[in-house]
């Protein structure tokens, strides 16, 4: 495991996953949060961010987190492992309010970047029924090499940190 994409719905826990898998690989993390939004909220063109991408992915290990399913295949391409986080729409609900209460609004600088508005509420409710299909359907079409890891709540989760820092260890 060198080359890790990791996907899910907002509150999903897909930064907390990236951050400890990075520190049990010894490997760059990479929140695409970071890359894509400025301190304003501003959007990166999706040309550039495609760029970003590509340089991120060309390194020989790393941990990239985030969803953008326009870019996704730049990810899945090159991954050697997915890591999908298929928790429920109560979970991701859940997990979108309770960061921003933990902590606050706005980029924190280890992955967390807070900005709840109808539009993210909305996304997040609707992911499982909307977005979940189409990012299968991607790690299907372009991560056809990579092994795929499907984590569906926050206990499955922490077992399988364990049992991959075991093995690394």
């Amino acid at each position: 495991m060198r080359k890790v994409a990791i996907v899910g719905c907002g509150g999903s826990g897909k930064s907390h996953v990236a951050r400890e898998l990075g520190r049990i690989l010894d490997a760059p993390v990479t929140h695409l949060d970071a890359a894509f939004y400025d301190e304003e909220w501003n959007a990166l063109p999706t040309d550039k961010f495609t760029d970003v991408q590509r340089e991120l992915v060309s390194q020989p290990r790393w941990v990239i987190d985030g969803n953008c399913n326009s870019t996704l295949q730049v990810r899945l391409e090159a991954c050697d492992t997915v890591v999908l986080m298929d928790v429920s729409t109560v979970a991701a609900l859940y997990g979108i309010f309770s960061r921003q209460l933990r902590h606050g609004a706005g980029h924190k600088g280890n992955g967390v970047h807070n900005r709840i508005h109808w539009g993210v509420i909305k996304y997040v409710a609707t992911y499982r029924r909307k977005m979940r299909p189409r990012v299968m359907a991607k790690i299907e079409e372009f991560g056809a090499g990579a092994d795929v890891v499907l984590l569906a709540n926050r206990r499955q989760t922490l077992r399988w940190l364990r049992k991959v820092a075991a093995e690394q260890s």
